[in-house]
């Protein structure tokens, strides 16, 4: 049967003209119906195809080859200026803790300088000389609430820190109930100075470690958003060269006329 055809087409030319129009007819219908993208717009396949089919060969691939090209900066263009707006956010999200870190650090100096404040008042006090120590069991319970006490409050103030409250009930770590409460006071803002000035201390470091890290971020987003400037500058110059009735999303979105270029 296949040689009956052949023949018949090689020696006689009406039905090989035949055979040829209707395979150049149903060609374009192959090609969309091979494509499940322009399956959804037919119509616009269609008319691209036969736009693309009338170019010559050479010059289709030459547009076909600058369209790819001004939509592969089009899609960096974007996805550098996203980036160049999360860095922003991030930077401003770096700078507001640099701020915060810096309050910290006004606060923790504050403090410091108004413990060491009450820390001189109390030593001019106790120049003039304390009682001996608790004598009796009611002198030393007297004493050791006073104690509890003035500790708990300086740790509520924020002077100490909330195990100073757990050292002081256990009668560990220097606090001494049977010290008289003039000495018991001075106790206290001694170590609520030596505490607020190591949270000073801390303070300070954090607050370079923040601006360190701000500044890196501030540094990551205006490089960011030069690189997102050039980048949509070169993919503009880059669509100008496609010529106008050649459409970007057309050559990236329609395999079906990219393997008729091939």
């Amino acid at each position: 049967m296949n040689n009956v055809v052949a023949e018949m087409l090689l020696t006689t030319p009406a039905p090989a003209a035949i055979w040829a129009t209707l395979w150049i007819l149903t060609l374009p219908a192959v090609l969309v119906l091979a494509n499940p993208e322009a399956m959804r717009n037919p119509g616009q396949a269609l008319r691209s195809l036969a736009r693309f089919l009338r170019l010559p060969v050479g010059r289709g691939e030459r547009k076909r080859e600058a369209a790819l090209e001004a939509l592969a900066a089009t899609q960096f263009a974007e996805e550098v200026r996203v980036a160049a707006d999360r860095a922003e956010l991030a930077a401003e999200r770096w700078h507001e803790r640099w701020e915060t870190a810096t309050d910290e650090v006004t606060e923790a100096w504050q403090a410091w300088l108004d413990a060491d404040a009450r820390l001189r008042v109390r030593r001019s006090a106790a120049a003039f000389g304390t009682p001996w120590s608790a004598q009796t069991p009611t002198e030393y319970a007297a004493r050791e609430r006073f104690l509890h006490k003035a500790v708990r409050t300086a740790a509520g103030n924020g002077w100490l820190p909330a195990a100073a409250v757990t050292d002081a009930l256990a009668g560990r770590a220097g606090w001494d109930a049977r010290l008289h409460p003039l000495e018991q006071e001075l106790v206290v803002f001694r170590a609520a100075a030596g505490h607020l000035r190591d949270r000073y201390e801390r303070a300070v470091a954090a607050e370079k470690t923040a601006r360190h890290d701000a500044t890196l971020a501030r540094r990551a987003s205006d490089s960011l958003r030069q690189e997102a400037w050039i980048a949509a500058a070169r993919a503009t110059d880059l669509r100008r060269l496609v010529p106008a009735r050649l459409s970007i999303t057309t050559a990236a979105n329609e395999p079906a006329v990219a393997a008729v270029w091939r």
